[in-house]
């Protein structure tokens, strides 16, 4: 089920960033922020009454002269624009109707995306209540007052955004195709090994029409099955500015890997893992998919007997939060190791829908707390009830407890060690839910 994407969309200094902020802390739920990802968080997961969606900041550039303002903005509007299926478009009542929201105005006209036009900094609606009619000029809908400090007129707002939520374009629930994200930084070769997976198994491709994010779907057949790749390599090389490229191609990484079940991360073998890779892998990871390391162009690494070890452990050590990672080197180039891909997709994608039953579980878990005591508080130990597995994709599991103080991260973390190594699940995230019942229970 893929969320709709919704992006802010203004010029400097009209209040994106503060309603962005608003909406993602507190009048929704949001996800906790996964190791490694952007400190300024430019992407949040939102819901509103019955309606998910991801939320998407185009905020934070500040320039310096007006000419510069309307280039990088238009650039920053226009990739909003290419992304999002809705677009919330936010004008400044105290700063009046000014050219360059006209000029964002058309932009967004030409889109023919559905625009909800949000007037901020309303406080007073006796006082500039009036003043709202003004933005009826730009000519794409009825302005909305809203007061992003004040938190008001935010449920009007969502409301008229979740209007455009239609159901069935997001939902690939009867679409049972392994569907696989390829994700990394511009330049580590994602195309190249898209290409070299068409070329070598001469298969039927075709771009799947009518998908709305602005990544590329690719029809792969490999040995009688049908995969869906999302490719997420277009990212446009206009800007100079480094932050604008790592913004966008990590709004990009978001909307594909919603839509997959199984990511490959892809890693520059020259560069080693970086930063933003670190970024990328946590999105990822944050939303329990499953995830293979493609290290690419390993062809050019010098290598002896004891490279490929000294690498993973080295990538390991970066990506510490998910050990439970597949890692494959490979050369697009040469065609190294490519085959091997299919291999890991199909049982990642199977570890990701491996269920485990009930009574197999809490032998496991029984043992394991045999084998090392639950840890106690002010003389009160922890007590495990049962486990039991509720979903997959990822594999999800409730433990029952006497008391969810004591069930501390380490304990959990050495309870799903056990876990895997009874049942395996490699290449997936595993989470885990700790609930609470009283001893008369």
């Amino acid at each position: 089920m893929s969320k709709p994407i919704v992006a802010i969309v203004g010029r400097p200094n009209v209040g994106k960033s503060t309603l962005f902020n608003v909406l993602a802390g507190s009048a929704i739920s949001i996800v906790k922020d996964t190791p490694g990802v952007t400190r300024d968080r430019i992407y949040a997961d939102c819901t509103w009454l019955s309606h998910s969606f991801t939320l998407i900041d185009t905020g934070g550039i500040e320039p310096d002269s007006s000419d510069i303002i309307l280039a990088q903005m238009r650039e920053q509007a226009q990739i909003a624009i290419d992304t999002a299926d809705v677009i919330i478009f936010i004008v400044d009542v105290r700063q009046g109707l000014v050219d360059s929201d006209s000029k964002v105005a058309d932009m967004l006209r030409k889109s023919r995306k559905p625009v909800v036009l949000a007037v901020n900094k309303v406080d007073s609606f006796e006082k500039f209540g009036n003043d709202v009619y003004e933005f009826y000029n730009l000519g794409i809908g009825d302005p909305v007052p809203v007061s992003a400090a004040s938190r008001l007129g935010l449920g009007e707002l969502l409301d008229e955004v979740a209007k455009h939520f239609t159901p069935d374009q997001y939902d690939d629930e009867e679409d049972d195709r392994p569907r696989v994200a390829i994700v990394g930084k511009p330049n580590v070769g994602k195309s190249s090994i898209i290409n070299k997976m068409l070329g070598e198994n001469r298969v039927i491709v075709s771009d799947i029409a009518g998908t709305t994010r602005d990544a590329v779907d690719t029809e792969v057949i490999h040995n009688g099955t049908e995969y869906v790749f999302i490719d997420t390599a277009g990212l446009r090389r206009k800007s100079k500015v480094k932050e604008d490229i790592e913004r966008y191609s990590i709004i990009r990484t978001v909307t594909a890997v919603d839509r997959a079940d199984v990511v490959l991360m892809v890693i520059d073998a020259t560069q080693g893992v970086t930063e933003q890779d670190a970024k990328i892998a946590g999105i990822a990871h944050d939303r329990g998919k499953g995830i293979i390391v493609v290290v690419n162009k390993w062809d050019a690494i010098e290598k002896t007997d004891k490279t490929i070890y000294e690498y993973t452990n080295k990538l390991k050590e970066t990506l510490a939060y998910m050990p439970y990672a597949e890692y494959v080197f490979v050369s697009a180039l040469t065609g190294q190791r490519m085959q091997k891909l299919f291999d890991l997709i199909d049982m990642v994608r199977e570890n990701q829908t491996l269920r485990v039953a009930t009574g197999v579980l809490n032998e496991i878990v029984t043992e394991a707390v045999a084998m090392q005591q639950p840890p106690s508080d002010k003389g009160k130990r922890l007590k495990i009830y049962y486990v039991t597995q509720v979903s997959v994709k990822p594999p999800t599991f409730v433990v029952f407890v006497n008391d969810k103080e004591l069930m501390h991260f380490s304990y959990t973390r050495y309870l799903e060690n056990k876990i895997r190594e009874a049942f395996g699940f490699r290449g997936t995230s595993l989470k885990f839910i700790i609930r609470e019942r009283k001893e008369k229970e």
